[in-house]
Formats: C-alpha cells, sequence, structure tokens
C-alpha cells in the first residue's frame, strides 16, 4: 500500500458511488486498486478484479468479523466483470500511520499490538469459515505461479490458532484520542491460522513504519515472548506469498 498522489483521476464509477459527495484518494495497493474517502464519512475501494484483492471476499469476512469486534459495515459491492468496488461506513478514530502517531511510536505499536491480541481473543476459531493456514496460502500463491515450498523450511508447529487478520500491517489498526485500538480494517485474508502469522507481520510493519527496535515492544504489548523461530518463518512465508 502506498498513498496516492492528490490530485489522481477519480474513475465515473467511484463518483458514480459517491452520489454527488466530494471524494479523495487515500491508498492505492499493488495491484492498481485505490481506496478513496467521501465526505459523507464512507469509503469507496475501487480496482481491477483480481483473486489477491477480492472486495467480495473482503466484503465476506466484514460481515461475518462484524458479529465480535469492530470493523467497517459494509454498506455495499459489486463488480462490471474488469472492475470491482467496495464501498464501506467511516469508521472514527486515525490510522496508526497517521502523522499524529507517526509522531508518537510507542502508543501506535502498544496499540498494535494490544489491539491484535484482542481480535484473536475476540473471533472464534470454531466458528471461523475462512482458512488463513500454511498449506491455503501455499496453494494460493501456486496458483498464482508463485511456487514458494522449496524455497521455505518446514513450517514449526502450530502454537495457537486464532482466525488471523491476515493483514496486520501498522496502518490497518485504527487508534482513538486516547492512543487505544479502536478498529481493524482491510480484513480481505482473515482467517485461521497459528497466531504467530499475525504476530509476524505486526511486528515486521513496525520497522516500516516507525524504524527499527519496536519488535519487542510489539510483543510485550500483544502480551508473548518473541518466539524468533516462528517469526522468521511467518516473515519468510509473507515476502514469499
Amino acid at each position: 500500500m502506498s498513498v496516492p498522489a492528490p490530485d489522481l483521476a477519480v474513475p465515473e464509477r467511484v463518483r458514480a458511488l459517491a452520489r454527488g459527495a466530494a471524494v479523495s484518494p487515500v491508498w492505492i495497493n499493488g495491484v492498481g486498486g485505490v481506496t478513496f474517502r467521501a465526505e459523507d464519512d464512507r469509503y469507496i475501494k475501487f480496482g481491477p478484479l483480481h483473486n489477491e484483492t477480492s472486495m467480495s471476499t473482503e466484503a465476506e469476512r466484514l460481515r461475518w468479523a462484524s458479529a465480535y469486534t469492530v470493523v467497517p459495515d459494509v454498506l455495499e459491492f459489486d463488480d462490471d466483470g474488469e472492475d470491482e468496488w467496495l464501498v464501506t461506513r467511516a469508521l472514527p478514530g486515525l490510522s496508526a500511520v497517521d502523522p499524529r502517531w507517526l509522531l508518537d511510536p510507542p502508543t501506535a505499536v502498544r496499540a498494535i499490538g494490544a489491539g491484535l491480541r484482542a481480535l484473536h481473543d475476540a473471533l472464534p476459531v470454531a466458528d471461523c469459515p475462512f482458512d488463513w493456514s500454511v498449506p491455503t496460502r501455499i496453494a494460493k500463491a501456486a496458483a498464482r505461479g508463485i511456487h514458494v515450498t522449496d524455497a521455505l523450511p518446514s513450517p514449526p508447529p502450530i502454537d495457537l490458532l486464532v482466525v488471523c487478520h491476515g493483514d496486520a500491517c501498522a496502518p490497518n489498526t485504527l487508534l482513538d484520542d486516547e492512543g487505544r485500538a479502536l478498529a481493524h480494517v482491510d480484513l480481505g485474508a482473515l482467517g485461521v491460522a497459528d497466531r504467530w502469522a499475525d504476530i509476524a507481520v505486526a511486528a515486521m510493519s513496525t520497522t516500516w513504519s516507525y524504524g527499527p527496535g519496536w519488535e519487542r515492544a510489539l510483543a510485550d504489548a500483544y502480551g508473548i515472548e518473541p518466539d524468533e523461530e516462528r517469526l522468521g518463518y511467518y516473515r519468510a512465508l509473507w515476502n514469499a506469498t
């Protein structure tokens, strides 16, 4: 994900979905999809149909997770055979990489770690119909022509199965005014997996967002001792797939 230019052209479909509300681009993903914020407190994701970023898949997961935790409300989603779109209601709070929190890494990292633990505790594994396990991720990568089995060691034994976020990078935690985790966004890969699959990505993302040296603070906020073998494996899997 990256921040698009503020003068990025707004597609006609997005203008229609905005229904007269002014929109501004917020994020752009790796396959050309753009998230716009509408002034009436909606977010509009729009981009080419792509298995890796399926918006219908995300809508399904958001609706499931909303019964147990705070996630964006799905207002509508559809596609026209070439492009797809997802409209959600904006939540209060600021992303953990908002300029306010970039200037306060201790608060942001603590919120990310504590928020991830709260998410894992809230979502019921037994009732989750979605999978994000190592075999599933490797199989999906292979379907995209990415064969990683030979490049990775055998996965470590499962520590604890949870419903993982699937993209627990810093931008996907929202903080309230007091610096506490408020909600999570971008749950398109949500599914059952070892908790270290999320912890590794969250810890790795603190370096991208706040600089080196924050991984231990993330683990402390989550409430776990770092496991270097599991952290290393799931980082490698993330980077490979």
